[in-house]
């Protein structure tokens, strides 16, 4: 169902059952996948490829321009799955020339003001609550949690798994399965309640914390650690995504445990 007081374009290709409401917006270079709902006021501009079952809340904006001095108004887009939620007044922008293009995955829901800067990559079922706030080319794994209010620094990859606290300010890679919280951003332990939530065997989680204790908790520098852990665990996937993604860090991981800290909390 289309209202009549939406504007929809002629060229803009919509699938099977979409309902776009009342004052909604949708330009001319844009495809909807069956059975998305456009609520009353929510804007799709122009790139915007955006799967089935999708449903974009009021004063959404989903394919807006980069807020990058750099864009020049190169052709760009936007490139959605499917089965994702966009909360009211939030915002999704499309691509620049570094990358051509923002991504978001599968089956995620992006809360109410939120915002996903030009050239991120976010994976599936992830939840970005209010607030959350990712800068250009941001990477956010799969199964991801990010708390309300929390800012995320431009370039700045997040793994998959991880949990960050609310209000928090990241300027540091995280790596998979992590829980992070305080300031500045710190390891507080395994998200294993999640990984619990997700199927993890009492093994893998068993694992991961062994790992996590070896590189966050046992004084080593990152790099070290890393060592430690491939010459003491014996190879699997887990392992090599926690090494692989350390190994690779640009920006530098976050920081590691601290008792002091979570003592004094306590």
């Amino acid at each position: 169902m289309i209202s009549n007081l939406a504007y929809v374009h002629p060229d803009a290709k919509l699938g099977k059952d979409v309902t776009v409401e009342p004052f909604a917006y949708i330009a001319g270079d844009v495809v909807i996948g069956d059975g998305t709902w456009i609520g009353p006021n929510a804007v799709v501009l122009d790139g915007v490829r955006m799967g089935k079952n999708c449903k974009i809340h009021p004063t959404a904006v989903v394919g807006g321009t980069p807020q990058d001095l750099k864009f020049k108004g190169e052709y760009t887009t936007v490139e959605m799955g499917d089965n994702n939620t966009v909360r009211e007044s939030a915002t999704i922008h499309r691509g620049t020339a570094a990358k051509g293009k923002t991504v978001i995955g599968n089956n995620n829901l992006i809360m109410a003001c939120a915002h996903v800067a030009h050239d991120c990559i976010v994976g599936s079922n992830c939840v970005l609550a209010n607030n959350v706030l990712l800068a250009g080319e941001v990477e956010v794994g799969d199964w991801v949690v990010v708390g309300g209010a929390s800012a995320v620094h431009q370039f700045t990859r997040i793994g998959s798994h991880a949990m960050i606290s609310g209000g928090s300010l990241v300027a540091k890679d995280i790596p998979p399965f992590v829980k992070a919280a305080r300031f500045p951003i710190t390891f507080v332990g395994a998200n294993f309640i999640g990984l619990r939530r997700r199927g993890f065997t009492p093994q893998q989680i068993s694992e991961i914390q062994d790992i996590f204790r070896i590189i966050f908790q046992d004084g080593h520098n990152y790099s070290r650690a890393c060592d430690i852990v491939v010459a003491q665990f014996p190879q699997s996937e887990l392992r090599d995504q926690i090494v692989n993604f350390i190994r690779s860090s640009k920006r530098g991981i976050l920081k590691p445990y601290n008792a002091t800290i979570a003592a004094e909390e306590e």
